[in-house]
């Protein structure tokens, strides 16, 4: 796969170094600010091509992926899918569902794949988790929670368009916990309604909100809650509970670090008593083995033309959840998502 990367912030490093490692060919690499990006394309070897369209259209690029600003990513899909290119692009998928269904309008009306970068799900203690629920191991889910109790520095919203509304969509809830929104949905199935409340810039100086707490009501009728903050002193990895009519399990960072189920029968879960890497005080403590696993599946989607394990629709999905937790947020009442 030969790859042109769109943003050269500090997640794009990520991605850069897992495609060296998998075998991708990162050709070229485009970023609003010149010397930001000539920097990056420096450091790994690469061609700086100041405007992104330029990039889209080169004909030695398989697939676009997209970490510039979550305000730019429906433009840049859309170059890409113009010009007949895959698009890859960094959690969330956009600021608005209008623009999040646009791309996926986009990707189907062009015959090409949309992912969204949702790591999270490629992890050991994830996929275990995942084949666990389908084959009834937990019975039926009766609560699905996650906590994501971080710290970032004021110096982290100090930085042009972080926690602001109109650039990153918000604040802990849209950019740290939706990885851990994205698990609920993927293990517990679709939110049927949301009621929450927040605080804005309860210990730092920005737009949006540092702290939000949301109860979750499922589809199947479970119930769950939404913890974020980026305010927790010093930070505690994220944890997505999942609670059954049979037993338990607790994901920590990305390690199995509890597996409770009566009578359980099935194979062995790869459970651990060390936290798993986090990004919980500071965002590059992270593994890169769960973005190269991404990486490789959808490669493999573009090849045998199937949707990939984080498609567009599930992006969609976990910026659905988002949007509706800030509304209530915003209004005191209960939201549903239709």
């Amino acid at each position: 796969m030969r790859v042109g990367i769109v943003g050269t912030g500090a997640i794009a490093n990520k991605h850069a170094d897992s495609y060296r490692e998998i075998g991708y060919e990162l050709v070229a690499a485009s970023n609003r600010s010149e010397q930001k990006g000539r920097d990056f394309s420096k450091r790994y070897g690469v061609e700086f091509v100041p405007d992104y369209g330029d990039l889209c259209r080169r004909p030695d690029i398989d697939f676009i992926d997209v970490c510039a600003f979550p305000d730019s990513r429906l433009a840049i899909a859309r170059e890409g899918f113009t010009n007949g290119k895959h698009v890859l692009v960094q959690k969330p998928i956009a600021l608005k569902l209008e623009e999040a269904r646009e791309m996926i309008r986009l990707a189907e009306q062009a015959g090409l794949q949309l992912g969204v970068v949702s790591q999270y799900r490629f992890g050991d203690a994830v996929i275990f988790l995942r084949k666990a629920i389908q084959q009834g191991r937990l019975g039926r889910i009766v609560e699905a929670d996650t906590y994501c109790k971080w710290h970032r520095p004021q110096a982290y919203y100090d930085r042009p368009g972080k926690g602001a509304w109109d650039v990153e969509g918000g604040g802990a809830l849209i950019n740290q916990a939706i990885h851990g929104i994205d698990l609920l949905l993927y293990l517990a199935g679709p939110a049927r309604e949301v009621y929450a409340d927040w605080q804005l810039a309860a210990a730092h100086t920005m737009e949006s909100e540092d702290v939000i707490n949301a109860l979750v009501r499922y589809e199947n009728g479970a119930t769950g809650v939404i913890q974020a903050s980026t305010a927790i002193l010093p930070g505690y990895p994220e944890r997505t509970e999942i609670h059954g009519t049979k037993g338990s399990a607790i994901v920590s960072g990305d390690k199995l670090i509890a597996w409770d189920v009566q009578g359980d029968a099935g194979d062995d879960a790869p459970l651990v008593k060390q936290r798993g890497e986090s990004g919980a005080s500071d965002p590059m403590a992270i593994s890169i083995e769960p973005f190269k696993r991404q990486f490789l599946d959808f490669g493999d989607a573009i090849r045998n033309k199937r949707r990939p394990v984080c498609s567009g629709e599930d992006g969609y999905r976990a910026l659905q959840l988002v949007l509706a937790a800030y509304e209530s947020a915003r209004s005191g009442k209960k939201v549903g998502l239709g």
